[in-house]
């Protein structure tokens, strides 16, 4: 499959009638209901159907993935499927998941409602834990062979070398966000240390209480779109919140769960810190690659102000800070 939108607007020519034809070219007849669901780096609609329920499409950013890439997560959620775990794989429809329209390569899937889960009770940590520890069994089997990993380059060095090159910053606080961004990936380097030799598996990704919806049966697991290499910490940390205390609290519960499918090694503890520094520089450059996407400036209207860039600096030191700090003991 070939692309065939520019990439400055690349959404541009997504219409509400090419959503319906994108699915009309698959068999599936909308009814002109059209609901926009909360993602930006696609674009995903929730879409009634004559005479069945509705769907979810999901329309994949031009350029971003290669569709062995996007093939391959299909491929993981579906063994998590069958594995009876709660994920959602899109459907297969005329022998294949990943379909084009127009230009636009897209997915489509069940509905599945839910609300966000209660990450303060001990007994809803504990099973998403368990879960987790599921997903991580199916993923350490075999290895991504068209997805990137989740590393200090691609989520730190690379991301920084972007918003120095390209003038995001102001000229004023240039050399102060180089200067603490190279001390924050030095910080990040002696965790990555500290922490020694990983196993490297399949994640989720993005695996925040956002992207976990429950229901009176449990949790299911939503948007692997981000789902790549990584040690398994990067699956846990991002469910904790508070203060030292509280998740040192919350990742007891959570590991309760999750070792009931897996052994967890103690030295990841000391890569919270460095992920969360790699996930904010990240976002800072994420934000700025996508800035010609016209939904940014509207969605984002703080980013690139000078205030949001102070804010980063100090951000940045904070995390300098907390990474030399002792790991959350557990």
């Amino acid at each position: 499959m070939t692309e065939s939108h520019p990439q400055s607007h690349p959404y541009s020519a997504l219409s509400p009638d090419c959503v319906l034809d994108a699915l009309d070219s698959i068999g599936l007849r909308g009814d002109g209901r059209l609901l926009a669901l909360n993602s930006y780096e696609n674009r995903v609609y929730q879409v009634g159907i004559e005479d069945d329920k509705p769907l979810v499409v999901k329309f994949y950013r031009p350029g971003r993935w290669s569709d062995d890439a996007i093939l391959e997560e299909h491929a993981f959620t579906q063994e998590l499927a069958d594995a009876e775990i709660p994920a959602v794989p899109p459907l297969a429809l005329h022998g294949t998941t990943l379909h084009l329209h127009a230009g636009f390569r897209f997915s489509v899937f069940t509905r599945h409602g839910g609300r966000a889960p209660e990450l303060g009770d001990p007994a809803v940590l504990e099973w998403t834990g368990r879960y987790i520890g599921r997903i991580h069994a199916i993923g350490a089997v075999r290895p991504f062979a068209h997805r990137p990993a989740l590393d200090i380059d691609t989520f730190g060095t690379e991301p920084c070398a972007f918003l120095q090159d390209n003038d995001f910053i102001p000229l004023d606080l240039k050399a102060s966000y180089a200067a603490i961004s190279q001390q924050a990936l030095d910080g990040v380097r002696r965790a990555y240390d500290r922490a020694g030799e990983l196993p490297q598996l399949r994640l989720h990704g993005d695996c925040h209480g956002g992207n976990v919806l429950w229901t009176d049966a449990g949790p299911h697991f939503v948007d692997f779109d981000d789902a790549r290499m990584g040690p398994a910490i990067q699956d846990l940390w991002m469910m904790l919140s508070g203060e030292r205390g509280e998740q040192v609290r919350q990742m007891s519960d959570i590991l309760a769960g999750y070792e009931d499918f897996g052994d967890f090694n103690p030295r990841q503890m000391h890569l919270v810190e460095a992920l969360r520094t790699l996930r904010l520089i990240h976002y800072s450059a994420w934000l700025a690659r996508r800035w010609d996407d016209p939904a940014f400036p509207q969605a984002f209207p703080w980013f690139n102000t000078q205030r949001y860039w102070q804010d980063r600096i100090l951000e940045l030191r904070e995390q300098v800070a907390l990474m030399d700090e002792p790991p959350l003991a557990i």
